[in-house]
């Protein structure tokens, strides 16, 4: 493994410190609970955590509005538990990743607070204002429903100050040379700390032009993601930024850099969207396209691939039809929808509880070409509670057990409540409950995230869309160092047969597909076609083989 590549085949798992494990009974998760998981995180097979925002926050926005960028929030313990977390980490192969969210701040932040107070402050300038109200404030709002304006009238400051987000967030005047500093100031902060890498949030909005006479189009400085890498790449060779950007395909090389000289990852929000959509529809043309639009990138960098995080799920690239598709499958009801585009619910409920359903689209996501990114509680199939408000619902405490509040904490007043009764109340879903059971979706990630590691064509090689004989049927092929790999998707709930040449440039032969999570090896045709029967939401996983092949690896 190349250290600097570390991220092509690594396996990375999202979690909050506040809702994962909490040590001290007072209902909030901390550093130290977190640290008496590591072993449950490394047995997982995770080879990287990431870690939503922890800093000092009045948690109007679950720490997205940060009020100190170089501390650790009291109620998650102080800056000596987390470098004894990131030690941790080390001495388990664990690299740790962290939230990097400075397109904005807390209104409470320190900055904010002396900017609107003194006009004359250095800080004032590290905030966009305006004395009038801009013509365009109702527009780009990103939570629609919920947000209003982009544009908010201080009292203490007299002018208008610009948030993208909510109005409790002021946008950072990310232009301005000593924010753009204080920037590569609070990287090289936590690298020190032992941080891996940052997963960058909204990155469009953090290099966007901002300003009351700012284009409506975003014009965007993608120079700036050049000076971040380039600091990181001084700083510590092997840091890496993740970058949230949910931009058009014709746009992602300007993220990359033509020669990978910008972010090294992105999530691919293109295909996700279209995954949902093939999984609602059984239709894999649509993710095909996607696939193939996102194909081109630079040798070192690498997309994310994901099923559910921290937010709702994005639909706002799909079209008009294909959203009320994606809605009457998976959020029939208006309650499990947000902003008009998305679904606020954890991956389980929304398949129903199928474990075929769910085998398949981790299959489907651990195949991609990219990096998997787990949410946690996902690989036990943790439900949402659609009574809390908007991304609330999907962000509950983790199940660790059947004891009171989910083995969660001792406390009998968790900050965040943990879901009880009904089929996915920790009474039944629970990482205690699932280890005893060999054949529990605990167990079966395991096993998968373990051969997806095994299988590093994926996240180094080429990939192929091979021809099917379904549109329910996706078969991908992927090339590296002379190995080859074929993957094969039934997204229906009936049997299809599968007919498709893996190796269509060889003109077929002797050529075997050998199984690596069964014994059902496929040898071709005359032809060079390879004929399966796939059962309703099945799957395989296949290495390209001669019979000696086949042989040699029978006898070992």
């Amino acid at each position: 493994m190349i250290n600097d590549l570390w991220y092509k085949n690594a396996i990375i798992y999202c979690l909050e410190v506040g809702t994962f494990m909490d040590s001290d009974g007072d209902g909030i998760g901390d550093f130290k609970g977190l640290m008496r998981r590591l072993d449950y995180l490394q047995g997982l097979g995770v080879t990287a955590i990431w870690l939503m925002p922890f800093q000092p926050s009045p948690r109007r926005d679950d720490g997205y509005d940060v009020a100190d960028y170089y501390g650790v929030d009291p109620r998650y313990g102080t800056l000596g538990d987390f470098v004894e977390f990131t030690r941790g980490c080390k001495q388990r192969g664990l690299r740790v990743l962290i939230d990097l969210v400075v397109n904005h701040t807390s209104i409470q932040h320190p900055w904010f607070q002396e900017a609107r107070k003194d006009p004359d402050s250095k800080y004032r300038d590290w905030y966009i204002w305006s004395k009038k109200k801009p013509a365009h404030a109702s527009e780009g709002v990103v939570f629609p429903g919920v947000q209003k304006s982009t544009w908010t009238y201080d009292e203490i400051a007299r002018q208008w100050y610009f948030h993208r987000f909510y109005e409790f967030q002021p946008d950072l005047n990310t232009a301005h040379p000593e924010v753009k500093a204080e920037i590569l100031k609070i990287m090289g902060f936590w690298i020190q700390l032992g941080v891996a890498g940052f997963r960058m949030d909204a990155v469009p909005f953090v290099i966007a032009e901002k300003g009351p006479h700012a284009p409506a189009d975003l014009a965007e400085n993608y120079e700036l993601l050049r000076e971040l890498r380039q600091f990181l790449s001084w700083r510590e060779g092997e840091s890496i930024i993740l970058g949230e950007a949910n931009v058009l395909p014709n746009t992602d090389m300007k993220y990359f850099g033509a020669t990978g000289e910008c972010m090294q990852m992105m999530f691919n929000f293109h295909v996700n969207q279209n995954l949902f959509y093939a999984l609602a529809t059984s239709d894999s043309r649509p993710l095909i396209k996607a696939l193939k639009s996102t194909k081109p990138r630079p040798a070192t960098a690498q997309w994310g691939q994901f099923l559910r995080n921290h937010d709702e799920l994005d639909l706002g690239r799909l079209t008009d039809e294909q959203r009320q598709a994606v809605f009457a499958a998976f959020a029939p009801d208006e309650n499990m929808r947000l902003y008009g585009r998305g679904i606020r619910r954890r991956l389980a409920p929304m398949l129903q509880g199928d474990r075929r359903r769910i085998e398949l689209a981790y299959s489907l996501m651990m195949t991609l070409p990219g990096t998997p990114v787990i949410r946690y509680g996902d690989e036990i199939g943790m439900g949402d509670d659609l009574r809390l408000s908007e991304r609330e619902c999907a962000r509950t405490p983790m199940q660790w057990s059947m004891d009171p509040q989910g083995g969660f904490t001792s406390g009998d007043r968790p900050a965040s409540r943990v879901i009880s009764g009904g089929s996915y109340g920790y009474e039944h879903v629970s990482v205690e409950e699932q280890r005893r059971d060999p054949n529990s979706l605990l167990n079966w990630i395991e096993r998968i995230v373990r051969m997806r590691k095994e299988v590093p064509e994926i996240g180094w090689g080429d990939f192929t869309v091979l021809r099917t004989s379904s549109a329910a049927v996706l078969s991908l092929r992927y090339d590296w160092r002379n190995n080859a790999v074929v993957v094969v998707h039934n997204l229906e709930g009936i049997p299809r047969e599968a007919r498709f040449d893996p190796a269509p440039e060889s003109g077929g032969g002797d050529q075997y597909l050998v199984n690596l999570l069964s014994d059902e090896h496929s040898r071709a045709e005359k032809s060079g076609m390879h004929c399966i029967l796939l059962e309703p939401y099945g799957y395989r996983w296949y290495r390209l083989g001669s019979m000696n092949y086949v042989q040699n690896r029978t006898d070992a």
